[in-house]
């Protein structure tokens, strides 16, 4: 059998030999046995069915869940036969015609492998069809869809079964690159092949060097220097929302980077185009939603970035997978803000409480792996089940710059105690909280504000301990029970440590505040190449804000002074490329910024460099012009939400970039519809008196009589009144 395995394999596939578990994945399937492959990305798992399927009786049915991915698949499994016959797909992509060459290929036995979406498998017809003819194997691709802890969850999934049980049996194999325990059992328990013989390659891709950075105000900078550097290089940039696709891909363009946007929005021509494009490479970057890359097999992707974190780990474990495919140089770097986290948090609110709960674990299962300073590969593959020995991978930002590691023997014996004390009924934050002394209603309902625990380990930051408690995971004394919500639960080595205490280093996690707060620091610096003329034109703008009696951040925002800087601006036009300007606060406060710029330049005899400009792209988006109108018309501001499909806050984001950009808008008819005047005054003389326009300043001078979305509301109506 072997010696035949081989010989087939170098006779369709023209290879030698099998990687890693594929032999004996294929050996099982011949048997007719049921299968579980779980396979990191560039594996090799389409081989586990596609040669199969050229060895045995009849046709093999793939149910996989992107049309893209189909035809991608179906293409590369012609190119290894002779005929075009030998690999199909049906979905709703096709008409009568199509459907009726592809039936009458597999009743004449030409086609070994017909790809299916699960909503084409529940149709009737199809079931009737399938029923007739001879069903080799079923293998289901992207097998982590089936549960509701996967990342990229389909309902449909769910129906396999009952389809299968009615088309007829046949062996099933079921393959997907990313699943914890927790989504293996789902996936198997719901195929019904718990007794699946289970084919589990290591997770571990030593090739993937690992970065996170804090996201700030300057990513679009930091993307566009990073990509310079790695001229010709390709590369796929991941947004969670099509808006920042769109905008990202465009600003790329606009400072010479050979991009396209990809995303679910655009028309089917326009997003095969620009797929092939980036295979073909005729562009190099690519700028995408999760809907790009599913079984897209480009073996030479140098860097994936993720502009916004992903929902989930294994989300981003397959996302930055399709980096150094081929085992070449493979670059993950991550952009990391908790208020990303928090707003995706938002978005659940008014789903079934069970997937809240699932969507919120698997948001604070991404934030533990971007703030922690313990090796990324080694929290990466935990979280997958599986242990990384070594002390120091080599290939992660934290194992390159390790932080300084501190004794918590004390630590974890108190945090082991509090765990016991608490009947390892509850999660790490809620252990954390007690450690602190954080009085939260749920903690004096439970009454452990009156534990001898409560507050024990004030004297130590909530960042620390919830350290202490995910390194002592790391280090098998705690686990967490993902069957019941992530309760804490105690380990037996955790016992004999109580009893015999010994050393136990750890790492403290990240503070990204206080990164983020450097960061800008360091940014301002360097941005304002030029401190002399930076200081200039804060001068200017001290002047004019007097002149005008407003304060100065209504005219420019420091950022827009840093960048005039470093980019000496000395036209209205070059003026709109600042960051922060419009064509209106362009025509309104330009015209003595660019003169002031264009004098310091000629009597300092300084070129401006064309290569430290970031452009930007002017904004003439539909949805802006809509809202502007919509505004005109005094729509309430929830409707217009309602109507353009995004959330509150998205619309205030969209709001405060036109009156920003200069635009003037009336927003009183809504304002005093929900707020006290009163209310409303009280935050206007706030922003009238306040050196800064932060929010977060504004939120703590307030206080908690004012919500969030008052305070940007009444910001718009300052900006707006005094500022266009």
């Amino acid at each position: 059998m072997e010696s035949r395995l081989k010989i087939e394999l170098k006779k369709y596939f023209g290879f030698d030999s099998f990687k890693g578990n594929q032999e004996a994945i294929i050996n099982n399937l011949l048997q007719g046995k049921d299968s579980f492959v779980l396979m990191p990305t560039g594996g090799g798992k389409s081989l586990c069915y596609q040669l199969p399927s050229l060895m045995m009786e009849g046709t093999g049915i793939v149910i996989s869940p992107l049309i893209a991915l189909m035809k991608n698949q179906v293409d590369a499994m012609r190119s290894f036969c002779d005929t075009d016959g030998v690999a199909h797909f049906i979905n709703s992509s096709l008409n009568k015609a199509a459907i009726d060459l592809v039936k009458h290929d597999i009743q004449s036995g030409a086609t070994k492998l017909l790809y299916v979406a699960p909503e084409s498998l529940i149709k009737e017809e199809y079931i009737e069809f399938l029923r007739s003819i001879k069903i080799s194997f079923y293998a289901v691709d992207e097998a982590h869809c089936i549960s509701e802890w996967g990342h990229d969850f389909r309902p449909e999934y769910r129906r396999i079964r009952p389809m299968i049980n009615k088309i007829g049996n046949a062996p099933l194999i079921a393959l997907t690159a990313t699943a914890t325990p927790k989504v293996q059992h789902d996936i198997q328990k719901n195929l019904g092949m718990l007794d699946a013989h289970v084919f589990k390659s290591s997770f571990n891709r030593p090739n993937l060097y690992y970065e996170v950075r804090p996201k700030t105000e300057h990513i679009d900078k930091d993307i566009i220097k990073y990509i310079k550097r790695n001229e010709g290089k390709a590369g796929i940039i991941y947004c969670l929302s099509r808006k920042n696709v769109e905008k990202l891909a465009k600003v790329l363009q606009a400072n010479g980077i050979n991009a396209v946007a990809y995303h679910a929005g655009m028309d089917t021509a326009t997003r095969t185009k620009n797929q092939d494009d980036f295979l073909m490479e005729r562009i190099t970057v690519i700028v995408a939603t999760i809907a790009f890359g599913m079984g897209i097999d480009k073996p030479d992707v140098r860097f994936v970035i993720h502009y916004d974190m992903p929902k989930s780990l294994e989300g981003f474990y397959q996302e930055t997978g399709r980096a150094g495919r081929d085992g070449g140089e493979g670059n993950c770097l991550t952009f990391y803000t908790i208020k990303d986290l928090k707003k995706l948090e938002k978005f659940m609110q008014g789903k079934p409480v069970a997937e809240q709960e699932i969507g919120r674990q698997l948001l604070h299962e991404t934030a533990v792996y971007a703030e922690s300073s313990v090796c990324r590969r080694k929290s990466l593959l935990y979280y997958f089940g599986e242990k990384y020995t070594k002390a120091n991978c080599g290939n992660c930002d934290n194992c390159l710059h390790p932080a300084k590691e501190v004794e918590a023997k004390d630590q974890l014996i108190l945090a082991l105690k509090c765990i016991m004390e608490l009947k390892e009924h509850f999660k790490s934050d809620y252990i954390v909280n007690v450690l602190v002394g954080v009085k939260s209603s749920e903690i004096t309902e439970h009454l452990h504000d009156q534990s001898v625990f409560f507050g024990a380990g004030k004297e130590t930051s909530a960042a620390f301990w919830k350290a202490v408690i995910r390194q002592a995971m790391y280090a098998d004394y705690l686990t967490k029970d993902v069957e019941h919500y992530g309760l804490i639960k105690l380990l037996p080595a955790a016992y004999e440590f109580i009893k015999s205490p010994k050393s136990f280093m750890i790492v403290e996690n990240r503070n990204y505040d206080e990164i983020i707060q450097e960061e800008a620091l360091d940014h301002s610096a360097s941005t304002a190449i030029d401190p002399v003329l930076f200081s200039m034109l804060k001068d200017l703008r001290r002047d004019l804000s007097k002149q005008l009696d407003v304060p100065p951040y209504v005219i420019f925002q420091d950022p827009s002074l840093e960048a005039m800087a470093t980019m000496y601006p000395v036209t209205l036009d070059e003026m709109q490329n600042i960051p922060g300007v419009g064509a209106g606060k362009a025509k309104r406060y330009g015209t003595k910024f660019c003169e002031l710029i264009k004098i310091h330049c000629d009597e300092n005899e300084i070129d401006r460099p064309e290569d430290l400009r970031v452009r930007t792209v002017a904004n003439k988006s539909k949805m802006k012009v809509a809202i502007i109108h919509s505004i005109d018309r005094k729509v309430s501001l929830d409707d217009i939400a309602v109507s353009k499909g995004i959330s509150f806050d998205e619309l205030l984001d969209e709001i405060e970039a036109i009156v920003y950009s200069g635009t003037k808008l009336n927003l009183d008819y809504y304002i005093d519809e929900i707020m006290d005047e009163d209310h409303m005054y009280d935050i206007y003389d706030y922003f009238s008196e306040s050196e800064t326009d932060h929010l977060d300043d504004a939120l703590y001078e307030l206080g908690d009589d004012f919500t969030e979305d008052e305070v940007r509301l009444i910001r718009v109506k300052f900006f707006s009144e005094m500022a266009n």
